[in-house]
């Protein structure tokens, strides 16, 4: 078995030759056919392919192989059916194959949950159809020693040209495991249209038309052997991502594929083919990446690349091939603007900065507090190029128009409502936020007025929630003006660490007024306590007064009586408006 990924990502840092060495002592000793030699779009592809596969075994945990067992006895018993029954002749026998991530992941030593099951000469759905009666019958739940919850339900994923899913995908739970049937493809793409014509077809040409040669590796349950048709052994050994097929031809046929590379690269730690690189920004596959992928697609790649172990290593490759315009842009809009993205870099290296130093008290550990709050940060540093533009004019009816980064996230990824909503908030609260930060940094007046900044915090996560992602999205904009595009004040540029200690500054004085939670702090005063002291009825005055008697309340700490809270609004009644 080889060593586990972690490993292997340390080495190839330190030497990219001890990777090789080490993993050619893990592997057995194998002749992969060469690289498939580039060819024009318009010409018939050409690829050497080997006499024969190229295997090399894989140990299976306990559940593995109990599923394993599991589908090859329900292949046997699904041929012998279909042998004695009359009518067409028969089939070929079943042949199962795990395929792709899992034979990869396998390989690297990383444990995998999901596995997908490719089937020669059946539908998946169909396979799954009977694999369930298989298990239906007690006898073959006992062999398998199947207990309850071990099959589950049968889930369709129907095909979906339009979103370049051109064959449904049915999905089981089994033994532990979530498994994905499909039959073995092709896939013949012409002029004419942009959505392939699908057919059954063999393994090696099911490898062929994967996104790269490490994830087309086959796992064949009934001899035990890997199976390589395209060079992905070797290439797993070098820790290369390449198309099977010529890059170019690979990224029109399906310019998703430009993201998924960079998502497995950014995950794995692996380098991407120079031949692949030169092409993936080239216009005829971004001008297809526009109107071939839906946009959903796009957001799926890039959310996994976000909540990965490395998202600084996908914004890197996204930024330095060019693609930023491509996935952060509203494409339907024909006269959406285009940020200048030249010094985005500093913003998505600071937060990785940040994160790498993520020590109790820091910038970091104040403003991302869990997983989804990560997601969020880094969300909000691909964004940061936005700020440059000013905002489109308000909209007819008066009201402000979205704001280009939140336009740009929702129709570029389409991102979820409530990260639109933090994205429009972040947007109209980032002045507000760099004004009480030169309030601490210059010492002005109202740096010890804790109903200040306590009452600004609760505003800012009232209007669009998580306040605190907020700032780190001013934190990571004022570093990418003052330090990336040297625009500090009187056109110099300033350090990122002066920038940082400011914003750490900022922060600390936040921690001594012991605002952080002031989104959280309970009322003493609520309406109806505040309507029966006045003797009033309610009316529009009552959400000013309530944050008359909460801003009292900040001003006076572990005060527990509420009564000096509801003098102060009897005080200012007339200015509150209460009659």
């Amino acid at each position: 078995m080889l060593v586990g990924l972690a490993r292997i990502q340390a080495l190839r840092i330190s030497s990219c030759s001890n990777i090789l060495s080490l993993m050619k002592r893990k592997l057995q000793q194998i002749s992969s056919p060469p690289p498939a030699s580039p060819s024009s779009p318009s010409k018939k592809l050409t690829v050497a392919m080997p006499a024969r596969p190229i295997s090399t075994s894989i140990t299976l945990t306990a559940r593995e192989e109990q599923l394993k067992q599991l589908l090859l006895d329900a292949a046997k018993y699904i041929d012998e059916q279909d042998l004695h029954q009359q009518g067409p002749p028969p089939r070929e026998p079943l042949v199962l194959r795990w395929a792709g991530g899992w034979v990869r992941d396998k390989l690297l030593g990383i444990a995998s949950h999901d596995i997908d099951t490719a089937i020669n000469a059946m539908t998946g759905e169909a396979f799954v159809d009977r694999l369930r009666v298989y298990c239906d019958e007690p006898a073959h739940r006992a062999r398998h020693g199947l207990a309850d919850g071990d099959v589950g339900r049968l889930h369709t994923v129907p095909r979906n040209p339009d979103k370049s899913k051109h064959l449904e995908t049915s999905t089981i739970r089994l033994c532990g495991l979530d498994v994905d049937f499909v039959n073995l493809r092709k896939e013949t793409y012409t002029a004419e249209s942009r959505n392939p014509v699908v057919e059954f077809g063999t393994a090696e040409e099911d490898a062929l038309r994967r996104d790269a040669s490490v994830n087309a590796l086959f796992y064949n349950l009934h001899t035990g052997q890997v199976e390589d048709f395209v060079g992905g052994l070797r290439d797993l050994e070098e820790g290369l991502l390449r198309t099977p097929m010529e890059p170019l031809q690979t990224f029109l046929d399906d310019p998703l594929r430009v993201l998924r590379l960079i998502r497995f690269a950014s995950r794995l730690g692996f380098r991407i083919d120079p031949e692949a690189e030169r092409v993936m920004a080239d216009e005829r596959v971004l001008g297809r990446l526009r109107v071939k992928i839906s946009r959903e697609r796009i957001g799926e790649e890039l959310e996994k690349m976000l909540k990965g172990q490395q998202p600084v290593e996908s914004l890197r490759l996204l930024d330095r091939l060019g693609l930023y315009h491509a996935v952060f842009t509203n494409p339907g809009r024909e006269d959406m603007p285009k940020p200048d993205a030249t010094a985005w870099k500093t913003a998505y290296e600071c937060l990785a900065l940040l994160e790498a130093n993520k020590t109790p008290g820091s910038i970091y550990d104040l403003l991302v507090t869990g997983e989804e709050a990560r997601y969020y940060a880094w969300s909000l540093a691909t964004l940061t190029p936005w700020e440059q533009l000013p905002d489109d004019p308000p909209m007819k009816s008066g009201k402000p128009a979205p704001p280009l980064p939140a336009q740009a996230a929702r129709e570029g990824f389409k991102a979820p409502n409530k990260l639109c909503d933090l994205i429009t908030a972040a947007h109209r609260h980032r002045h507000a936020i760099l004004e009480l930060r030169d309030v601490v940094r210059d010492r002005r007046e109202g740096l010890h007025e804790r109903d200040r900044f306590g009452m600004a915090i609760r505003d800012w996560d009232t209007r669009g929630g998580h306040w605190r992602l907020q700032v780190l999205f001013a934190v990571l904009v004022d570093v990418e003006v003052r330090v990336g595009m040297g625009k500090d004040a009187g056109g110099s540029s300033s350090s990122q660490e002066a920038v940082l200690a400011e914003w750490q500054q900022f922060l600390d004085h936040l921690v001594e007024l012991d605002v952080m939670n002031a989104p959280s702090i309970k009322r003493l005063v609520d309406g109806k306590i505040l309507t029966a002291a006045l003797g009033v009825k309610p009316g529009k005055w009552m959400g000013a007064a309530l944050d008359v008697a909460l801003a009292w309340q900040l001003r006076n700490p572990g005060v527990d009586d509420p009564a000096g809270a509801i003098e102060e609004v009897r005080r200012r009644r007339d200015e509150l408006g209460i009659r």
